[in-house]
């Protein structure tokens, strides 16, 4: 499946991409964050939960291997 943008608004995830789309955005937060409590949940914003993944694939330092999640 092609990968969607995601909506920056406030609406929950799951319902501005549906549920199938928002369980695999959250999937992949939850496979690259190192927070403790990440917003990994399709009740956040999906462009919360983008700006986690994005923020966590961004601390792998030149030469190291990102999770395939962060190619996604």
């Amino acid at each position: 499946m092609a990968p969607r943008a995601v909506p920056v608004t406030d609406e929950p995830c799951r319902d501005a991409i549906g549920a199938a789309a928002s369980a695999r955005l959250v999937q992949r937060c939850i496979q690259v964050s190192p927070a403790t409590h990440p917003p990994c949940n399709a009740a956040n914003p999906c462009a919360l939960i983008q700006g986690e993944i994005d923020r966590s694939c961004a601390m792998y330092g030149p030469g190291e291997t990102k999770p395939k999640e962060c190619a996604a």
